[in-house]
């Protein structure tokens, strides 16, 4: 009888619990158990670790295992690859998109001049917090994502406003406060898997011949935001109506 191969119990056990990890954070989080961050950092990443550990440990599973080693346990060398394999796949695809993109969580339209926030101080979550454009993000704004500038749109401030709003809430936004006086529209998302939240702030101010529209979106959790609050802007820009 063959002697089940300690290394391939490893890589199985690795494999397993990498996935297991991965599914639980997010499970945690909309539980309400713990912190989206907690539950990204802890869980999610911890899950994808240990599946890199499991593919290594795996492929050499597979070498003592191979045909006239004398040992046992292929297929649990198998399941530590394979699971192993599978979580780098899902680590490649999260990791991707913001593989060039600034470690930064605070996009504007206008990073000489970006749109203040008012009602997200006054969120709990918020309140320890210097909302203030962080310094030295304008210029890694502008390298990163040179395409996002200020909106020019027709109509009167407190009509743009209105479009804001409707644009907004078309896009799955939650709308916190709308100022039609001061030109100002405050709303938050939250992904749907890791449960984060997104301030985001847009101000309309007159212009000639119509008015002008900037938006902030700034992320709560996390250095880095893969490109999410960049992409929900490029978004808002092109379902405003003009």
């Amino acid at each position: 009888m063959q002697k089940r191969s300690v290394v391939a119990v490893i890589a199985a056990a690795l494999g397993l619990l990498g996935i297991f990890d991965v599914i639980l954070g997010p499970v945690l989080i909309h539980l309400g158990w713990i912190t989206p961050l907690f539950g990204f950092q802890w869980f999610f990443l911890l899950g994808l670790l240990e599946g890199l550990v499991a593919l290594l440990v795996g492929l050499l599973a597979l070498w003592l295992t191979r045909a006239g080693s004398g040992r046992g346990g292929r297929t649990l060398a198998w399941i530590g690859t394979g699971a192993g394999v599978a979580l780098l796949a899902l680590l490649v695809v999260v990791a991707r998109p913001g593989a060039d993109l600034p470690r930064i969580n605070d996009i504007t339209t206008d990073t000489a001049d970006p749109p203040s926030f008012v009602a997200a101080l006054e969120v709990p979550e918020n309140r320890d917090r210097d909302m203030a454009y962080p310094a030295g993000f304008a210029e890694q704004v502008k390298a990163g994502y040179p395409d996002l500038a200020p909106i020019r749109v027709s109509g009167s401030p407190a009509e743009v406003v209105e479009r804001a709003r409707t644009t907004a809430e078309a896009l799955g936004w939650e709308i916190v406060d709308v100022d039609a006086e001061a030109g100002r529209l405050e709303a938050r998302q939250v992904s749907r898997l890791f449960m984060f939240v997104d301030d985001v702030v847009v101000r309309v101010r007159p212009r000639a011949g119509g008015s002008l529209v900037d938006v902030r979106s700034k992320s709560r959790d996390g250095r880095g935001d893969l490109g999410a609050n960049a992409a929900r802007i490029r978004q808002f820009t092109a379902e405003l109506p003009r």
